[in-house]
């Protein structure tokens, strides 16, 4: 097998489909090197070598090293340079790169290949000794960090000295003296963290930074960001081994971040930053704040640092020819990394950047207006899941603010909460409930499970395309970066902005599309969906198959999910309207009743009550199908805890306090999620759901007469185990729908089906199905009884399940297709094969996760159900799963 793929130089070992093999980073740069862009030379060592590596115990077998030194050759080749040679040194990049981008996931080593002999040798061949010892202070430093595991705060606290013993303030006032000295003391600082002086053999330099950014692959923020974007562990990573070009060699020379458009926004404009005599590490870290790309960026920013397209007007243009080209070669946005040198400019890099969902929804529909992309393209790119960040409300335009300071916007979207300031704190206080804002003078990859759990981010240094730009907007968290008048003590638990405060555990804002930093909460308003949103939306609706419910129960559930698009309401809750204060009372009376007529007494009081219910929802859905689960969770929720609470009720069923405690526990059951709950309240008391139907049906036909469009009910038996307990139910229902219609003299069209929550009703879905004039699968308890796990307990296992590969994701977030999913697919086709016309949907929180769509998509369910806010969401997923399906 090969493992080594050489690129530039007229040579392409690889391209862009290649990029299981080479990675994302280094399939681009072998297509950028064939389509003749500029690119340094290099080699890409394959993602099957890190599968093997880790197989191997860690090991780089010997066809490897001899593929190596032909891949070193091959750049030696190109350059005209020797790897250690002290006269004409050749350096090298050594760049992580797996199949799916990873912003600051793994890690990378620059200038390798210094020692203190190459070092005299580079700073002859640049003629510029300040730039050698520049670039020698930056690799021992990285390598130590990257490779030695040493402590880089060390490192970083002797630059700061060095630089105040000079009364310096910037890096870029220090002298090739002054960088000779701070070598030394770097070597003295590794020899003393290490054990060992620091290493002179290149070769050894070389294999050490190899292993780190294999090793980088299991590291701990890598596996959070795997998990967090479902990337498979045994994909690996790449190693991208190229010649180093260099932006730090004056003032022709630059490094730079751009996307080919907005990433925040979508314009279709440059959108990038830059940095004079600098390395790239310098942008991406937010260690200096970059300037701008484009004059009318630097304007709008008013902005006094001149953008390259000013003071580099020749290469500017050269940039922008090759922006314009690689993406109408790619055919999407581009994410590009670049390096000019003595203003010969060099493409480091390529790859589909990542964006909001705002920005995703306009370049998407945008390109397909443009001719670049189809219809169907548009519809596939846009991340069902990222939606959410354009669904909930934004700040109040009108509401007041304290704005504390400004920074960089750069994640859009607003969030309020408690300040925090490190990334286990966040974690603590998400897991507890509470709402924070991380904030950090920059952020490091080893943040990463802080900024998931936090709301928002906010940062004293950075650009817009520093570590905490680039991970919150593909997370979807608002991001405030580059804040610099912050001043942040995170040994007191506290910043301050000149003269005001704000403590740990105060509460901040931040509006991520302003750069606004705010003291205090601040009022929000809903998002306006429209524009771009409306257009794909529009087009993902004409190809998918899959219809698109609500799961509410009240009037304003089911407005916001109709605004979203919702066909119908798939699961309407009846218990969540019983536990309203003003009715609780009479549902305890009728459930601690001791007869059949004291159930009834309390339950006529309920009837005005859940037919208002009815009337409210059905008036919003009139027209459309709604599925209305009768009563279903265990009677013990329903139960008065408080002496006053049995007091209350012995009042309103006329009887003493004693009775009802003996009566309550009666009641008590040891495992009640599995216990008198669903149709065997039905069953023993059928009068519950009599009641419950009349008031369904003369809802219906008031809604009916008032507005001339009648809903559609579809009366759903909850946890239905046989096909007699459906029948018994099925019969109870249809009895209280004829002598509803026999009052009025009208009638409406209804379903009574049931839910599909237990393993014995989906193997039993023939016979059921008898019966049953829909199936609606309840994934949520078939998950639990399925697996035999409560999802209320199973948050203390679950995470340590999927790190450890047993279940792939959270079953109760996507569905468990192999195990819960054959359940399904098997009574989807039982019963069909009974009731070929049979009506099935699924209305479990699945309906709402993309994955468990194509799922649905696939059994060939006619429907999927989800909250109200996730109605969007799960209307593209299923257009894009009908795609896959064609």
């Amino acid at each position: 097998m090969t493992y080594v793929y050489r690129f530039g130089g007229g040579v392409s070992d690889g391209g862009k489909g290649d990029k299981n093999l080479l990675g994302g980073k280094g399939a681009n740069l072998a297509e950028m090197a064939s389509i003749g862009l500029p690119v340094p030379p290099g080699f890409t060592i394959s993602t099957a070598m890190c599968t093997r590596y880790y197989e191997d115990g860690e090991q780089f077998p010997q066809e490897l090293r001899d593929e190596v030194a032909d891949g070193i050759a091959h750049i030696e080749a190109v350059t005209e340079k020797r790897f250690g040679d002290p006269e004409n040194p050749l350096l090298v990049s050594v760049r992580s790169g797996a199949r799916v981008s990873m912003p600051g996931m793994m890690d990378t080593v620059l200038n390798l290949g210094l020692n203190d002999a190459t070092v005299e040798g580079l700073a002859k061949k640049a003629g510029d000794e300040r730039f050698a010892w520049d670039s020698y202070r930056r690799f021992i430093q990285m390598y130590a960090d990257v490779v030695l595991e040493l402590d880089h705060g060390a490192f970083e606290e002797a630059l700061e000295i060095a630089k105040e013993d000079n009364g310096f303030t910037l890096d870029t006032e220090m002298t090739a003296e002054d960088w000779k000295a701070l070598v030394t003391v770097y070597k003295g600082l590794v020899e003393e963290q290490w054990g060992k002086p620091f290493p002179q053999d290149v070769h050894d330099q070389l294999w050490g930074a190899v292993g780190a950014v294999f090793g980088s692959w299991q590291s701990e923020r890598a596996k959070v960001y795997r998990r967090l974007n479902d990337i498979p562990a045994d994909w690996g990573t790449a190693v991208n081994v190229q010649a180093m070009v260099f932006g730090n060699m004056g003032d022709t020379s630059a490094t730079g971040v751009a996307f080919t458009r907005d990433p925040s926004k979508g314009d279709r404009a440059y959108y990038g930053e830059f940095l004079i005599n600098a390395q790239g590490e310098d942008v991406v870290a937010g260690i200096r704040t970059p300037q701008y790309l484009t004059k009318a960026a630097r304007e709008e920013a008013n902005a006094k640092p001149a953008s390259m397209e000013e003071a580099m007007p020749e290469v500017y243009a050269e940039l922008a020819a090759v922006f314009d080209q690689l993406e109408t070669h790619y055919r999407d946005m581009q994410d590009i990394e670049f390096t000019v040198e003595q203003a010969k400019l060099w493409m480091l890099q390529t790859r589909s950047g990542k964006r909001t969902a705002k920005a995703a929804l306009k370049i998407a529909v945008d390109m397909a207006n443009e001719g670049l992309i189809t219809r169907e393209e548009a519809i596939a790119r846009v991340d069902p899941a990222a939606l959410d960040q354009l669904l909930h409300p934004t700040l109040d335009p009108n509401a007041h603010r304290d704005v504390l300071t400004k920074g960089l916007p750069a994640s859009p979207g607003a969030a309020s909460g408690k300040v925090v300031f490190d990334a286990d704190a966040a974690e603590r206080a998400a897991a507890a409930g509470e709402a924070v804002i991380l904030v950090r003078v920059e952020t490091s990859p080893e943040d990463i499970h802080g900024m998931h759990a936090a709301k928002g981010i906010l940062t004293a240094r950075g650009g817009m395309t520093s570590h905490a730009a680039v991970v919150a907007r593909g997370m979807g968290r608002p991001c405030v970066s580059g804040a610099g008048s912050l001043a942040i003590d995170n040994k007191a638990k506290l910043l301050r902005v000149g003269s005001r405060e704000v403590r740990e555990g105060d509460i901040l804002t931040l509006d991520g599309s302003t750069g606004e930093v705010m003291v205090g909460a601040v009022a929000t308003v809903q998002p306006e969906l429209a524009g771009d949103f409306g257009t794909l939306m529009e087009w993902a609706d004409q190809v998918r198959r899959l219809k698109v419910r609500a799961n509410a129960e009240t009037p304003l559930d089911c407005r916001t999910a109709r605004e979203f698009g919702a066909e119908g309401v798939g699961l309407c809750r009846t218990e969540h309207m019983f536990f309203d204060s003003a009715r609780i009372t009479a549902v305890r009376q009728m459930i601690l009743a001791s007869d059949e007529a004291g159930r009834r007494a309390a339950l006529a009081k309920l009837l005005p009550e859940q037919r208002a219910d009815f009337t409210a929802i059905f008036e919003v859905m009139a027209g459309l199908p709604v599925t209305v689960r009768l009563l279903d969770p265990p009677l013990h929720e329903f139960l008065p805890q408080q002496e006053a609470e049995f007091a209350e009720v012995a009042t309103a069923a006329g009887v003493d306090v004693d009775t009802l405690k003996r009566r309550a526990n009666e009641l008590h059951e040891f495992n009640p999620m599995l216990g008198h709950r669903g149709c065997r309240l039905g069953v023993t008391y059928p009068e519950i759901y009599e009641i419950q139907a009349r008031a369904i049906f003369e809802a219906a036909l008031d809604v009916a007469e008032k507005s001339g469009e009648a809903p559609i009910p579809e009366v759903m038996i909850p946890l239905v185990a046989t096909r007699r307990e459906l029948e018994l139910m099925k019969a109870v229902v249809d009895k209280a729908a004829q002598a509803v219609f026999a009052e009025r003299g009208k009638t409406v069209e209804y379903l009574v089906g049931t839910m599909i929550e237990l393993p014995r009703a989906a193997l039993k879905a023939g016979e059921i199905a008898e019966v049953g004039e829909f199936f609606s699968f309840g994934t949520n308890d078939l998950t639990q009884t399925t697996l035999g796990v409560s999802r209320d307990d199973a948050a203390r296992f679950l995470s340590a399940y999927v790190e450890k590969g047993i279940y792939a994701k959270d079953p109760f977030v996507s569905l468990d297709v192999e195990g819960v999913g054959e359940l399904v697919s098997l009574a989807a086709e039982r019963g069909r094969d009974t009731r070929p016309g049979i009506k099935l949907g699924i209305c479990g929180e699945h309906g709402g996760d993309p994955a468990s769509i194509a799922f649905c998509e696939q059994v060939g369910l006619d429907y999927v159900s989800a909250s109200p806010y996730r109605v969007p969401i799960a209307r593209l997923a299923a257009a894009q799963a009908a795609l896959k399906a064609r």
